[in-house]
This record gives C-alpha cells, sequence and structure tokens, in this order.
C-alpha cells in the first residue's frame, strides 16, 4: 500500500474518529450534563409550592408522589389490557396514568414497568385530553378539565370493554363519550353531542398532549425528542427548545395526520378524524419553575340544530414506537405515515432497510445479535464484486512497491517529478493506488447507519445476545472496574464530572470484553500489510487499534459485535484474495513475538548510542 493509500485511508479514519470522539467527549457530557441540570431543578421544585394554570394547558410543579397524586384526582377507571395498564381520570375524562406490561426499566423483567403518562401533580404531568370549545360570543357550558362526568356504562377499560361516559349541561346539551382500546396501544374516543334546547348550537372539537418539564433523559444528538406529526402527508416535528425565550406559537393546517410528544422509544399522540381538516399548534408556557409544552389540533365547528346529534371519532396513541405496530394502524385505521413517529434520521435511505434486513433475520432466528452477524456476512457477499476488485488492485500495488521504492530514491530531491513518475507508473501498469480504501469507505455508512437502528429502534431495547450482553443497544456491562463480569458491580456514570486524566483513566477501565476482542482483529487486521514507510505514518496505524477500542466502549454493544466480525471476515478475505494473487502476506511475520522483541531490543541499542549515555 503505497503513500497516497495510506494518506487516504488516514483521512477516511480521522474523520470517523472525530464523530466517534465527538459522541464520546462532547455528546455524551452534554447529556449527563442536562441530566445533572434537570435533577438540581427537579431538587428546587420540590421546595416551590404547586402551581396552575394556563390556557388548556394545567401544570403543577412536582410536589406528590405518583399514587398521592392519582388518590388526589378523585374518582378513577381502571385500564387493563396485554399491554398496558392504568387508569383514567374520570374528572375531565382525562388520560394521565399509563404504565407499559411489557416494558421494564432494566433487564430485570421483575423492575418497574416503564410509565408514559402521569398526574398533575408529579414531577412530570403528561396527559392528553378530548373536548369540545364553544363558538366565539355564546355562552354554552362545555366540558372541560373539571367537568364531573359520569359513568353509564362499563367498569374497566379493557380490550373487550369499552367504558361510557355521560355529562349534562344543564343548557339543553348531554355530551356522551365512549371510550374503547385495543390490545396495543391505541385509544377510540367517540364522542356525541345531542341537542334538547330550543336553539341551534356550534361547537368546535378538539384534543391535545400537554406535558409538564422536559424528560430527564432528553438530549442526545442524534435522536430527535420533542414535538412531532404529520401534516399534508409530510412529518412536522419542533424540539423543546424551538421555545426558549417565549416564543410564539407554531401553526399549521392540514386534513388528516396526527400530532402530538415523542420520547426516544415512546409517543403519545391525538389523532383527529383523517379526512376532516384541522389546524394544528406546538406552543410552550412558562411556569413558575418550569415550561408547559402543549401540541393541539381544532376540527371545524359542528352545528347542531334543535333536537339533533353530531358526533366524530377520535383516537390517542400513547405506547411503544414499534415499527410493525405503527405501519399496522396505518394500514387498518388509516393514520397518515404514523411510522414517521420513528427517527430513522437524514439517511433513512440506509437505516431503513438495515432495520429491515435485521428484523427479517430476527423472525427466523429469534436473537438480534445474530442478526446482526448475519448482517455482517450479507453487507460483506454485497460488496464482494468492488472488495475483490479492491483486493486484486491493491495486490498490483504491492507487486509494484519496488519499483515504486526506486522511483523515490531516485528523485528523493524532487517531489513533485517523484509523484509524476509514480503516476505515469500506475498509469502504465493500470493500477489505481487509492483503490485499497473502498472496503472502508463503502463500512462507514453501514457503521452509523447501524448505530442509528440500535440507538432509536425500541426493537432493540434490551434486546439480549449470548454470554453478558443482555441489551444490545447499552455498552458492553463489562469491565476492569468489575473484573469483566465476575463482580456484580455496575459501571459508574460520572465520567464527565472528572478532571481529563481523571476521566481518561476510568474511561480506560470501562473498557469490556467485546470492544477488547473488536480492537485485537483490529490489530490483526492492520498487520495483514508490511509497516508504512514514514515513522509517523507507523506511530498513527499502531495507535489506531488502541484508538478504536476506547472509543467503540461506551457504543451499543451490537455495533461493537459487528465490527468484530466484520474485522474478522476481512481478515480472511484479504488473506485468501492477496495469497491467490501471488502477493506475499506479512500477517504471521508481523504477530511473531519475537520480532517485537527484536525490534524493542534494536530501539533500546538506538537509544544507548545517543550522546551523552
Amino acid at each position: 500500500m503505497n503513500e497516497d493509500n495510506r494518506n487516504l485511508i488516514m483521512a477516511v479514519v480521522l474523520a470517523a474518529l472525530v464523530l466517534l470522539g465527538w459522541n464520546y467527549f462532547v455528546a455524551m457530557p452534554q447529556e449527563r450534563q442536562a441530566q445533572l441540570a434537570h435533577q438540581a431543578q427537579l431538587a428546587q421544585a420540590e421546595k416551590q409550592k404547586p402551581v396552575a394554570q394556563t390556557q388548556a394547558v394545567t401544570g403543577n410543579v412536582g410536589h406528590l408522589s405518583r399514587a398521592a397524586a392519582l388518590a388526589s384526582g378523585g374518582a378513577r377507571i381502571a385500564v387493563d389490557t396485554p399491554s398496558v395498564d392504568g387508569s383514567l381520570r374520570l374528572k375531565g375524562a382525562r388520560f394521565d396514568d399509563l404504565r407499559f406490561k411489557n416494558y421494564h426499566d432494566t433487564t430485570n423483567p421483575k423492575s418497574a414497568e416503564i410509565v408514559l403518562l402521569s398526574p398533575e401533580g408529579t414531577n412530570y404531568p403528561y396527559y392528553a385530553m378530548f373536548g369540545w370549545v364553544a363558538a366565539p360570543g355564546e355562552n354554552v357550558k362545555v366540558p372541560d378539565d373539571s367537568t364531573p362526568w359520569k359513568l353509564v356504562a362499563g367498569a374497566k377499560l379493557t380490550q373487550t370493554t369499552p367504558v361510557e361516559l355521560q355529562w349534562n349541561n344543564g343548557q339543553g346539551l348531554t355530551f356522551t363519550r365512549r371510550i374503547a382500546v385495543d390490545d396495543r396501544f391505541l385509544f377510540t374516543v367517540t364522542d356525541s353531542v345531542a341537542n334538547s334546547g330550543g336553539a341551534k348550537v356550534t361547537l368546535f372539537p378538539y384534543a391535545y398532549v400537554a406535558r409538564d418539564g422536559v424528560p430527564a433523559e432528553k438530549g442526545t444528538w442524534i435522536l430527535h425528542e420533542g414535538y412531532v406529526g404529520v401534516a399534508g402527508g409530510s412529518e412536522r416535528d419542533a424540539g423543546y427548545d424551538d421555545f426558549k425565550d417565549n416564543k410564539p406559537p407554531q401553526t399549521f393546517q392540514s386534513t388528516g395526520g396526527w400530532l402530538g410528544f415523542t420520547d426516544k422509544y415512546w409517543m403519545t399522540a391525538v389523532v383527529p378524524p383523517q379526512n376532516a381538516a384541522f389546524e394544528g399548534t406546538y406552543r410552550a408556557t412558562q411556569l413558575d419553575s418550569t415550561k408547559a409544552y402543549q401540541a393541539d389540533y381544532r376540527l371545524d365547528g359542528r352545528t347542531i340544530a334543535p333536537g339533533g346529534t353530531t358526533s366524530l371519532t377520535q383516537k390517542l396513541f400513547a405506547g411503544a414506537k414499534v415499527l410493525a405496530t405503527l405501519q399496522d394502524y396505518e394500514k387498518k385505521d388509516g393514520i397518515v405515515n404514523l411510522h414517521y413517529a420513528v427517527d430513522w434520521g437524514w439517511f433513512w435511505f440506509f437505516t431503513q432497510p438495515i432495520f429491515f434486513v435485521l428484523d427479517v433475520f430476527y423472525r427466523y432466528i429469534g436473537n438480534f445479535g445474530i442478526a446482526i452477524v448475519l448482517l455482517t456476512v450479507l453487507m460483506k457477499l454485497a460488496f464482494f464484486p468492488l472488495a475483490d476488485a479492491s483486493y486484486r488492485s491493491m495486490s498490483r500495488v504491492k507487486k509494484l512497491q519496488p519499483k515504486v521504492d526506486q522511483i523515490r530514491t531516485q528523485f528523493a530531491e524532487d517531489k513533485v517529478r517523484q509523484q509524476q513518475e509514480m503516476m505515469e507508473l500506475y498509469k502504465r501498469e493500470k493500477v489505481n493506488p487509492v483503490s485499497g480504501c473502498l472496503p472502508m469507505l463503502l463500512q462507514i455508512p453501514v457503521f452509523f447507519s447501524l448505530y442509528k437502528v440500535l440507538y432509536v429502534t425500541i426493537e432493540m431495547r434490551q434486546a439480549p445476545f449470548y454470554g453478558w450482553i443482555h441489551d444490545l443497544s447499552a455498552p458492553d456491562p463489562t469491565s476492569l472496574f468489575n473484573l469483566f463480569g465476575l463482580l456484580p458491580y455496575s459501571i459508574p456514570t460520572a465520567l464527565p464530572e472528572l478532571g481529563f486524566l481523571q476521566g481518561t483513566a476510568l474511561a480506560i477501565m470501562h473498557v469490556g470484553l467485546w470492544p477488547i476482542f473488536m480492537g485485537i482483529t483490529q490489530w490483526v487486521q492492520m498487520k495483514m500489510n508490511p509497516p508504512a514507510p514514514d515513522p509517523v505514518q507507523q506511530r498513527m496505524f499502531a495507535y489506531m487499534p488502541l484508538i478504536f477500542t476506547f472509543m467503540l466502549s461506551s457504543m451499543p454493544a451490537g455495533l461493537v459485535i459487528y465490527w468484530t466480525w466484520n474485522n474478522l471476515l476481512s481478515v480472511t478475505q484479504q488473506y485468501i484474495m492477496m495469497r491467490r494473487q501471488g502477493v506475499e502476506v506479512h500477517l504471521f511475520n508481523n504477530l511473531k513475538v519475537p520480532a517485537l522483541f527484536q525490534r524493542l531490543g534494536a530501539s533500546g541499542a538506538r537509544a544507548k548510542t545517543q550522546p551523552g549515555e
């Protein structure tokens, strides 16, 4: 591999290291700093009295336990399905208590269930509402957050037993609400209004999702969290930071779509009738110690003549962003582009196919770790023609190395002439000196797309492999801290708070077994070629396996497994191809330990001859 080839590889590797290093030294500390700031905000909030309220957005500073907050809200209707449990607050008919039966805080199935919606009075009130608003100038009572709905049918909300609520405004209007839920995450809310009065009434249906404060886990650069929706068939999103400094609401119009809030794995969204026009709004209101965020829509007015009735059906998605589930709701319920809830990123044309392949393998094998291994093999097969041509060209470059060395010696003082002669040699022999970089270049988009898939898809969350890897989306849990899994200790997470030297030392101790395996395979792959003629390049390439080991130690274990397996396949592929081309492979000679000692001895001998010894 000549100097030009190595320079290009160094540029590619350095670009990758910049991205990996940015994630480790910038994104991760920023995320940790955001979490610490949020914890400090909560501590301050505990000392303050609860406050409420703004129009359509109500918030109390967290000061109650979840159980106390649920008890203080009055009567509730239990919710119990195969996927969720919780309760519906009867006053206001508010969706504010929802947990996931099949998702837990840790890989231990006995750990606490993931909480999605929370009642007012807790640290993070998060809820959804449906309602009506009267036309301007009309003095008509409509149900609001304090309406005392009466349960008239059903006792518990399950996938087979809907509930029915009713309220009379005392002015001739009777509001009826039927709430149903399926076996996953979709609630169906059917509202009807009967007018027994003597005058027509115009009412405007609305729905909103509201939350007080930013989630503690929010703050990573690779993922969108915040407002999300679809309007006009296109995604419409906004971040929490878009509403700093009392910025005005964002409004938009559409026929069909949905809107709400998305977190890393979960989403709450209200869905209007898909054939109805609506005006959507993202807004934020400053409370005493935090902000209340709201995503809402309002439909066109419905006029109800005396003796008449109007009705409409809206939906609420409150659940995990499982791609198959989202796509199923698109197909069966006609919800436009609900799968946009999954943040595939700008390079969706890479990330989506990679996830699709992994998902297909998983359905047949039942293990995402094996699916990643098979994906690596599939990528190698897909890129085989390019890799074969690349290694053939690289082999021809190696055969020309004596002539290249001769040109460098002959024109050592004339670098321009040296480059011209080498280019003429490559042209005459029909050799591309940079073709050896192609396999590495092809791996970069696959690498980062797989990183995105592992990070954002809930299917990868807590997906186990074999041995000590119980979550492919999390870093390898082994380290020197726990004697590589022999001790039942968790790894400390406060590295960004330490000084640079302390943080570096601890970060080295964080390196797990799989990153070490990856580093070894990277080192073996580097040894496939003779040392670079430039001493600076030699040192650079010598440190590459160590740098990659250090960087990937904080990456998802699934990504490290992919990189390790890719290295093993690359070494095997390159060795076979180069031997078939009659090129000497320096792998085993370079791996000989005596040769290492010889080089060290030679270095020591040179050091002893230095002046002053």
